[in-house]
């Protein structure tokens, strides 16, 4: 019982729980075209196997997150990764897509507790430059995570075929089941006290508040291309260049090698510029970045595309930590309501613009890499009419009341 009554968690253990619900969407990545062949369906109906996934998370959030007020954060976290473990079975033994479809649905709607009720974790754990240095280890995990799964999933694919890859899945799910059981301590502050009559008031201030919109749509808009991406990218690798499943999966590598430097620069920002400016700097480099994308694609130069898609994912992770972070300042006494309204906000928008790229998917391998610059340009502008002109503001407010 010492482990469940620590009042903060570890960082591989907030790690664990930030990155399987992100693996649980990219492993599926190598085997879309297969897997498209197998249940006899067309490409662009296989790849509603990733916009979906966000339609049940977006909800998920928004049930978890409620429920981590009114019951405790680690009861919540272990039912919905129960539910994920079932999803998972459920997946291993479907006989058709639609029950393979609907499975999708159960595991993303208990992975997402994973999201929203470990980011509440995180906010009441750590605060300051500690708060903005674990976001920044934990936003590489949410990207590093998605970024592994192709890995696995296309070496799972070479060995076994796609039932490998969901019994893999079956496997994952057992591990943080039992990790989280024996580690887990519940972090919910005693002055929170959950009422459902005050859902509406939170809801009306959220949508009231252009630095939550602002925040709202960068988020969302990182995690659509992200996810985009992998939804399009076995058709552009493996389809049109003629890349192995393994192969594909092996360019996770570079968007993980993103990741990463993204946090690792960020760390090192910190102490010289303001979230405001690193948030800009990571995209303005991820414009540019798209563009050159473009150019490699028209030019047919898969590994020009490799470079471009690992610089655009460089600038994402340097502007999404700072984001993270910084989304929600002021909404402490709500945090989990809060966290859930404002995460069904973005995952609603995470799964429209997945199901945006599965609309525009053809043989061409130009449309990925513009999709990703038209969301980079209308993040950009969203940033710098929302946010900043009304961020020292509400700091302002937030300081006096504190």
């Amino acid at each position: 019982m010492r482990n469940v009554q620590k009042k903060a968690p570890t960082r591989l253990l907030i790690i664990v729980l930030v990155g399987f619900p992100q693996i649980s969407e990219s492993i599926f990545t190598p085997v879309l075209p297969a897997l498209s062949q197998a249940m006899a369906v067309s490409a662009s109906q296989i790849q509603w196997t990733m916009s979906s996934y966000f339609v049940a998370f977006a909800v998920g959030v928004l049930w978890w997150g409620q429920l981590a007020d009114r019951i405790g954060r680690r009861p919540a976290m272990l039912g919905g990764v129960g539910l994920y473990l079932l999803g998972n079975l459920g997946l291993l033994l479907s006989p058709s897509f639609g029950w393979l479809l609907g499975f999708r649905l159960l595991q993303a709607f208990g992975a997402s507790a994973g999201s929203v009720v470990t980011q509440t974790i995180m906010r009441e754990s750590f605060t300051g430059i500690v708060g903005a240095r674990i976001f920044a280890q934990t936003s590489a995990a949410m990207a590093l995570a998605p970024a592994l799964g192709p890995l696995i999933g296309g070496l799972m694919q070479t060995l076994g075929g796609y039932s490998a890859v969901f019994g893999t899945l079956v496997v994952m799910a057992s591990a943080v089941l039992s990790y989280s059981a024996l580690r887990l301590p519940e972090t919910r502050p005693s002055q929170v006290a959950p009422a459902t009559s005050r859902q509406w008031p939170i809801v009306q201030r959220l949508l009231g508040d252009p630095v939550v919109w602002g925040y709202g749509i960068l988020i969302g808009g990182i995690n659509g291309i992200l996810f985009s991406y992998y939804a399009e990218a076995p058709f552009i690798f493996e389809t049109h260049f003629q890349f192995s499943a393994l192969a594909y999966g092996a360019l996770g590598l570079s968007i993980a090698a993103a990741s990463l430097s993204g946090a690792l620069l960020v760390s090192r920002l910190l102490n010289r510029w303001t979230p405001e400016q690193i948030i800009v700097g990571g995209l303005l480099l991820s414009c540019g970045a798209a563009l050159l994308l473009w150019v490699a694609a028209a030019w047919d130069l898969a590994f020009g595309m490799v470079g471009g898609f690992f610089l655009v994912f460089l600038g994402l992770n340097i502007a999404l930590p700072n984001a993270l972070n910084r989304a929600l300042i002021g909404y402490e006494a709500v945090m989990g309501s809060a966290s859930g309204w404002f995460r069904l906000g973005y995952y609603l928008l995470v799964s429209a613009l997945t199901y945006g790229m599965s609309l525009l998917h053809s043989v061409s391998i130009q449309r990925l890499p513009l999709y990703c610059l038209v969301l980079c340009v209308g993040m950009g502008c969203a940033y710098g009419g929302l946010v900043q002109r009304t961020q020292a503001r509400r700091q302002g407010v937030t300081d006096a009341t504190n």
